[in-house]
């Protein structure tokens, strides 16, 4: 089973998505570390990223998820349309939306520091973001343990994994 930790910048898909995969005992990929250069420096530069832009790394990320088969990956998927694009290759993949007030969210961002995401890009995050209608919803008020807790609980109720190997 695949599971994406979807959401905009700041709402923790890194840092639980990479101690989720920890838990699981699979493989962690970091959604950023796919955009090509040219986001990149749209980004650092403070230009949101139009679809256009998005395709490629969505495409890339999603080809190799599919090549991993078990594996968590941390990517915004904000519309519809990119989850499809990431289920193109990972049909079956869960996704677990990170969600929180726009105030926590923008703190977060604010305390970050060596990140190319610049926190004045979430409103236009927030602006396009719809929100999944076939998620796991997770509210990121509270510590990286107790919200890690609520999505393996999540997980393990729908049975994508097992209790024990969510514990391990």
């Amino acid at each position: 089973m695949i599971v994406v930790v979807m959401g905009v910048a700041g709402a923790g898909k890194s840092l639980i998505g990479a101690k989720l995969a920890e838990r699981l005992g699979v493989p962690f990929l970091e959604g950023d570390a796919y955009h090509p250069a040219e986001n990149v420096a749209k980004m650092r530069s403070g230009i949101a990223l139009e679809d256009a832009d998005r395709w490629s790394w969505l495409d890339a990320l999603g080809r190799d998820a599919a090549k991993r088969g078990r594996c968590v990956l941390a990517c915004s998927a904000l519309k519809e349309s990119h989850r499809a694009a990431l289920r193109k290759h990972v049909p079956g993949a869960m996704f677990v939306h990170l969600h929180g007030r726009a105030e926590v969210i923008a703190e977060r961002l604010a305390a970050r520091r060596g990140h190319y995401m610049p926190a004045a890009l979430l409103e236009s995050q927030l602006a396009i973001l719809e929100a999944p209608r076939d998620a796991i919803v997770v509210d990121v008020e509270g510590t990286p343990q107790a919200i890690l807790d609520r999505v393996t609980d999540e997980l393990t109720k729908r049975e994508v994994f097992s209790g024990a190997a969510a514990r391990s």
